[in-house]
């Protein structure tokens, strides 16, 4: 087994000019899941990787429709019959451009400079994609993958996944698995092997207040009819608390507490306040003071406001009351929390809060359940073990404040954990004009992924 394992690795290095222009070819799709413009792109995407994967010998593929984007699906061929078999989940869609001027250059046109790699998807999360089946075509081309790989890849991830979870509770069989790795979640830093082992869910509504039938003259009925703007935003303004908690009845009641022990681990992570201000840009922090910034970002639930529409916004003034108001609201949701309950902890704080003057509407937008897993599985122990051959050290333990439904939806509807890492950096922009990839990290996560999956095969170390 080792020496396949080290033509596997040499198969990479002697590759890496034409894995890199794959990553590009990808790269190149504008596959934005939120925009209606960009829907084709999206199942353009999806073909790319399903020529991908067939033209990497997969014994299945298979692009499946849904009511929003394809997700598709493949599986390579039997490895050992003693072996587990993976499932690998990636997302081919992408974040919007906006602000388009502060990008340095066409989005999705690669540009490499020094040692980086700028594009939207670079690194959220089509690096990632490649990066896992770099690693599966290198293990082929020596003598074979030595456990069975199935991969699922959707199209909608950045929206919420709304169709992954009836599809994986249709299609249990056809997914079946030992465990799921799931690259989506990054590093603490270049030198800093990171595996994940929380994640927080996600709630996210749109809150619109509706006032007069129509803007309004501000002189003629200003004092006389109440303003949804204002409404809103004192509203808004008594969500929280002026130590940062969020003043929803509730809200903190499911919560799990962290351990002495478990805030000692996230202690040692080389993480302070030094390092949110520096890549936040920010002069202060602010937040729950009982808490970390790690542990605020991390283990601690949040609502924020993600975006507000009122009124006139144009160049110069024009004196109107605003008919309407909306306000893009989002939280964050850490163990035990449930989406469903805190939309209906919010309704009731609304109904309560809001005065008789104005009409209010809230829609949901998309949601997903946290995620905690073990750390002392076989593929974490496999992964670990990857990770510390190719950094020399030991990985950290996070949890992670982003949101990936998948592992919730394959705990509760197929009972296997996932194993999530990846090979982002903090300073990557993603979600952000001038996204990027480290490509010397990525170089190194490719092989880390290699080991991996041999190690998988050897029963986890």
């Amino acid at each position: 087994m080792e020496q396949r394992r080290q033509k596997a690795l040499e198969f990479l290095r002697n590759n890496h000019e034409n894995l890199l222009l794959k990553l590009e070819e990808f790269i190149r799709i504008p596959s934005i899941s939120t925009e209606p413009q960009h829907h084709s792109d999206v199942r353009k995407a999806a073909e790319w990787l399903a020529d991908h994967l067939k033209a990497l010998d997969m014994e299945a593929v298979e692009i499946f429709p849904t009511q929003g984007a394809p997700l598709v699906f493949g599986a390579s061929r039997s490895g050992d019959s003693d072996a587990p078999t993976l499932l690998i989940y990636g997302h081919y869609d992408v974040q919007p451009v906006d602000p388009l001027e502060e990008w340095e250059g066409d989005p999705f046109e690669p540009r490499r400079q020094s040692n980086l790699l700028y594009a939207r998807g670079a690194s959220d999360m089509k690096g990632q994609i490649m990066a896992a089946l770099n690693a599966l075509q290198a293990v082929q081309s020596a003598e074979g993958s030595p456990i069975r790989c199935k991969f699922l890849f959707e199209g909608e991830e950045e929206v919420g996944s709304p169709n992954l979870y009836p599809f994986i509770q249709t299609h249990r069989e056809l997914l079946a698995c030992d465990l799921c790795l799931n690259p989506d979640t990054g590093m603490l830093g270049p030198e800093l092997p990171t595996i994940t082992y929380g994640l927080r869910g996600l709630a996210y509504f749109e809150l619109r207040l509706r006032g007069p039938s129509q803007d309004l003259h501000s002189g003629s009925f200003g004092g006389v009819v109440h303003n949804p703007a204002q409404v809103l935003c004192e509203l808004i303004a008594d969500l929280h608390d002026q130590d940062g908690r969020v003043t929803i009845p509730g809200f903190y009641d499911p919560v799990l507490d962290l351990s002495p022990e478990e805030r000692q681990e996230l202690a040692r992570l080389p993480v302070d306040e030094a390092f949110y201000q520096k890549n936040a840009g920010v002069k202060k922090l602010w937040g729950e003071p009982e808490f970390t910034p790690l542990e605020r970002v991390s283990a601690r639930p949040t609502l924020e406001v993600n975006g507000l529409l009122s009124g006139f916004i144009g160049e110069g003034s024009k004196t109107v009351l605003p008919a309407a108001a909306m306000a893009k609201i989002s939280c964050r949701l850490v163990a035990d929390q449930k989406p469903e309950e805190v939309k209906q902890q919010l309704e009731r704080y609304l109904r309560k809060h809001l005065p008789e003057t104005v009409s209010w509407e809230l829609k949901s937008l998309a949601s997903a359940p946290p995620v905690l897993s073990p750390r002392d599985s076989r593929g974490v122990r496999a992964l670990s073990t990857a990770l510390e051959a190719i950094w020399g050290k030991r990985p950290l333990f996070r949890r992670e404040g982003g949101t990936v439904p998948i592992g919730a939806y394959l705990q509760e509807l197929l009972g296997i954990e996932s194993v999530q890492t990846g090979f982002a950096l903090p300073d990557d922009n993603a979600h952000s004009p001038n996204e990027k990839l480290n490509l010397q990290t990525w170089s190194r996560g490719i092989e880390a992924l290699v080991h991996f999956i041999y190690n998988l095969s050897e029963g986890g170390s």
